[in-house]
């Protein structure tokens, strides 16, 4: 590892400098992952009155240092957080709400959970790492020897202990006459390091120096070439479905899967102790609020081992509870896959794919801890009273309004633009993850995200629409909704007039492309979550036009498709319903010379056209998005027809 620091990239001011730092280690995965780890600088600045008072500007709950900026690092008063520090004893709770109270911003985010220890280190700034090689070596045989050997006098060393203000109580028993000379940073056994500075410069080569070396340490062990590495391959998308709708059924709410079949991760699924490697405990004690106290280790079929691992959960939870606490969902939140790969659950894709991250890092370090003798992480004890710490209980009984698709997996087809994007738009403001399909080379771009994932595909073909399922399932794990949309409306021709060509190619893409894209889909959503389809169809159904006949065709035979698939998928609990549009006008299909066109020859105005309804209501694609959603919430709903176009006295 290696000093990041540029003079000449440092800012003067002293938040942005230590903004500047802080991201030079965010920016380094295996020194701090997705929130952890926490940075601090103290100085002084004036409160409301203008009066000049001495704060600890510390990282703000909910942000990362990769990414943080100055309006991350809350001002606490440092007179405050020393003086908690004094406290013989100090419940959690109360330590929140007195930070809180410490506040200059009352508006500003939580201060760190370690306040207090930043605040009574005697130097400026403050660094704190849950760096790999430092834990992997205080989580192998005599830890404590090992980095004592490495770091000497250059550190204080402290056992673990839960973190708050019981970590800042143990900090200030080991920092009573420490010479400051020396002393260079503090490892806490088995959670992570600490370093300081009179200057950002210092505390972050620091850091970057005591981990090089401990890096040093274990190449010179022989650990660092221990990972197990094989061909990567991509996980099987049905198996992977099937795992992560087990999971997602014992968790009792949809989640999204993230999988890796990198050589690395292929590794170390293949070796032949993973089962008794990987289920010792996780890389640090912070970890286990994201991945659970082990994986799951699947070596077949998915449900026995996640029956099995629900099972153990419940017990593990029985054997150490107390009054009060409040069970966790008893899924697993990663997987090993014997021979295959890791894959990584969570509520939304963004989580999943952080818990990837961390479940990546700590299979590294486990095989560098066997390497030197032996993985020893934590107990079950310690790791229990970090689940099930009394903050993570108050948010767990607080709870929160979760998005309407939390966890769910979409797929839209002709999404590049009006219904379908508006569809899949609105999916992901449910806090859905949605793949788009279109022709058109713009929904790469458009749906790009954490949890959204643009396609190329023509769906009149078979084979495109086979790999576009299939690279959905791999991304999100599996497949709940799917919104066959893709569609066009033919120029007007009476049936006399009516070539062949046209009316075959009509039906190839409003109806043989439905036909496709549902045949592919229904293996994954038997294995899904509230699987419902909602077919976008059309007025022409109920109420067929002149000069419509290769669409009006089209699009009956997509409601019987629809009424067919209701009667078949059923007992898989499947729902399949259909949307009836009128002319939807904020679509390609409509441009503002047609639309005057039309209202010209009805003699009437473009409003008044646009409004040719029972409600004289213009019909949106948002109107057709939200009535799509409406059928994707009626949870025993199936074989409905739903117009969505304003009123229309031809069906009414």
């Amino acid at each position: 590892m290696e000093s990041r620091y540029r003079s000449e990239d440092a800012p003067s001011e002293l938040l942005a400098l230590r903004c500047y730092t802080s991201r030079l280690l965010g920016a380094e995965p295996s020194l701090v992952l997705h929130g952890g780890g926490n940075t601090s600088v103290k100085g002084t600045t004036r409160d409301f009155f203008g009066d000049p008072v001495e704060v600890c500007w510390v990282k703000g709950s909910g942000w990362d240092l990769a990414s943080i900026e100055p309006a991350g690092f809350p001002a606490v008063r440092l007179r405050t957080l020393r003086r908690m520090a004094e406290l013989e004893a100090l419940s959690d709770v109360d330590m929140v709400r007195e930070q809180r109270a410490a506040l200059l911003d009352p508006g500003a985010p939580d201060p760190s959970i370690e306040a207090i220890l930043h605040a009574i280190l005697p130097h400026r700034f403050v660094d704190h790492t849950h760096a790999d090689a430092v834990i992997a070596l205080t989580n192998a045989p005599d830890g404590l020897g090992r980095v004592q050997a490495l770091y000497g006098e250059r550190a204080l060393y402290v056992p673990y202990v839960m973190p708050g203000f019981v970590l800042a109580r143990a900090v200030r028993q080991a920092i009573e006459g420490a010479d400051w000379s020396k002393v260079e940073g503090i490892v806490l056994l088995q959670h992570g390091l600490f370093t300081f500075g009179d200057d950002a410069q210092t505390s972050y080569e620091r850091t970057i120096r005591m981990v090089g070396e401990a890096e040093r340490a274990l190449e010179a062990a022989g650990a660092l070439a221990a990972p197990v590495t094989a061909e990567p391959a991509e996980l099987d998308p049905l198996a992977l479905a099937a795992l992560r709708g087990h999971a997602s059924r014992v968790a009792g709410t949809a989640l999204v899967a993230a999988a890796d079949g990198s050589a690395e991760a292929r590794g170390f699924a293949s070796r032949h102790d993973v089962a008794a490697i990987a289920t010792r405990g996780p890389l640090t004690p912070d970890h286990v609020i994201r991945t659970k106290r082990v994986p799951v280790v699947i070596d077949g079929d998915a449900g026995p081992a996640i029956e099995a691992f629900a099972a153990n959960e419940a017990a593990y939870f029985a054997r150490h509870a107390g009054p009060g606490h409040t069970p966790l969902d008893p899924a697993p939140r990663w997987a090993v896959v014997k021979g295959a790969g890791l894959v990584a659950l969570g509520t939304s894709a963004k989580l999943a794919r952080q818990t990837a991250d961390i479940a990546r890092h700590t299979a590294r370090a486990i095989q560098w801890a066997e390497a030197l003798g032996g993985w020893s992480p934590l107990g079950e004890r310690d790791l229990f009273d970090m689940e099930y710490w009394e903050l993570e209980q108050r948010k767990l009984r607080k709870g929160g309004v979760r998005p309407l698709l939390a966890g769910q997996i979409a797929l839209v087809s002709g999404g590049a633009s009006g219904i379908g994007r508006a569809t899949a738009e609105l999916f992901l403001e449910e806090g859905a993850a949605v793949c788009v399909l279109d022709k058109k080379p713009e929904v790469v771009e458009r749906f790009r995200g954490e949890g959204a994932l643009g396609l190329v595909c023509d769906v009149t073909s078979a084979d495109e629409v086979d790999a576009a399922i299939a690279r959905c399932v791999r991304r999100f794990g599996g497949l709940d909704l799917l919104v066959p949309n893709a569609g066009d409306f033919p120029p007007s021709k009476k049936i006399e007039a009516l070539d062949d060509a046209l009316f075959e190619r009509t039906h190839a893409l409003n109806l043989g492309a439905h036909l496709k894209l549902l045949r592919a889909a229904v293996p994954f959503l038997k294995l899904g979550v509230a699987p419902a389809v909602v077919f976008v169809a059309s007025r022409n159904v109920p109420a067929p036009g002149p000069g419509a006949a290769a669409y009006s065709t089209a699009k009956a035979a997509l409601n019987q498709l629809m009424r067919v698939a209701a009667l078949e998928l059923a007992e898989h609990g499947v729902r399949v319903s259909a949307i009836h549009p009128d002319k939807v006008f904020d679509t390609e299909l409509w441009s503002a010379e047609k639309i005057a066109l039309r209202a010209a020859n009805y003699g009437i105005s473009v409003d008044g056209y646009k409004r040719q309804n029972l409600l004289r209501a213009e019909v949106t694609s948002r109107d057709c998005a939200e009535a799509i959603l409406a059928l994707v919430r009626m949870r025993v709903t199936t074989g409905a027809q739903l117009p969505v176009d304003g009123g229309s006295d031809r069906v009414v």
